[in-house]
């Protein structure tokens, strides 16, 4: 059964007349991770607000068609009882640590104690959320004496320690350096393999072709693509949609290499084992 059912769903924030989101469909099956593509403009962070409730409950606006996270109808369940499902982790980690904690350890601990957990389940979710985002060496630090890479984590750890079905991010590592991205994506795939649906908006396309089982590509507020990072990457007309592919796949292109299934690889290791098989091929 999917986690998460969008049908038909159509956005318009008030006060405007266009669409943001304009009669999206899809579902996601549990665990898997999602990446979600598209121009600056294309409609990522609406739908990044509508799976998490910020979206029609904290925008409002006018809204049509339906959203289920785990089996909850967004739009007539309260916003606490969706976040507690599909928890958001916005793009700047100064948007999303408090501020008023002085330790990673207190700052992971302030959206559980606002759940009114029991103190002994409170300290067994923060523990298990220090060793799963590899911070536990800093959590005796202030969140704003950290790299760019570990205050995103320490903004992830504070959400996963909620235990929420889904983890939506959008665009987390988008002012991160690569070292920092590299630590953002290595986590989110620890956290798929703990069974946590993953909804991620990104710019990062090799780490998009990477670690993502499907892709959903965006453009001017209507859903353009759904499926693999092979298929999705592999289209024509991605220019005309603002998205640069993976390295990879632009160069497979060029030389025209493309896998058995027809798509080009956005892989260097099938790119290398094509070009290996046609040297052999050839000799």
């Amino acid at each position: 059964m999917s986690i998460i059912e969008v049908k038909d769903l159509k956005y318009r924030y008030p006060d405007t007349t266009k669409l943001a989101l304009d009669g999206i469909s899809f579902s996601v099956e549990q665990g898997e991770f999602i990446g979600l593509i598209g121009r600056n403009t294309a409609g990522k962070s609406t739908l990044c607000y509508a799976l998490s409730g910020l979206v029609p409950h904290f925008f409002k606006g006018a809204y049509g068609g339906s959203v289920e996270i785990a089996g909850l109808n967004v739009r007539t369940t309260d916003v606490s009882e969706v976040t507690a499902a599909a928890g958001l982790v916005f793009e700047n980690p100064f948007s999303q640590i408090t501020g008023s904690r002085f330790t990673v350890y207190e700052e992971i601990a302030f959206g559980l104690e606002n759940m009114g957990l029991p103190r002994d389940e409170m300290i067994k979710r923060i523990e298990e959320a220090l060793d799963l985002l590899d911070i536990r060496k800093v959590k005796d630090k202030n969140p704003f004496d950290l790299s760019g890479g570990q205050m995103q984590r320490v903004a992830i750890a504070g959400v996963v320690a909620m235990k929420p079905k889904v983890l939506i991010l959008d665009e987390p590592t988008s002012q991160l350096d690569p070292q920092g991205s590299e630590e953002v994506f290595k986590v989110v795939e620890n956290l798929t393999k703990e069974g946590i649906t993953i909804i991620m908006a990104e710019q990062k396309m090799e780490k998009i072709a990477q670690y993502a089982d499907r892709v959903l590509l965006l453009d001017d507020a209507k859903l353009i693509a759904y499926d693999t990072p092979e298929a999705v990457f592999s289209r024509d007309d991605l220019a005309s949609l603002g998205v640069q592919p993976p390295a990879v796949t632009a160069i497979a292109r060029h030389l025209g290499k493309r896998k058995a299934t027809g798509h080009y690889p956005v892989d260097l290791e099938e790119l290398k084992m094509l070009l290996a098989e046609e040297g052999a091929a050839h000799g």
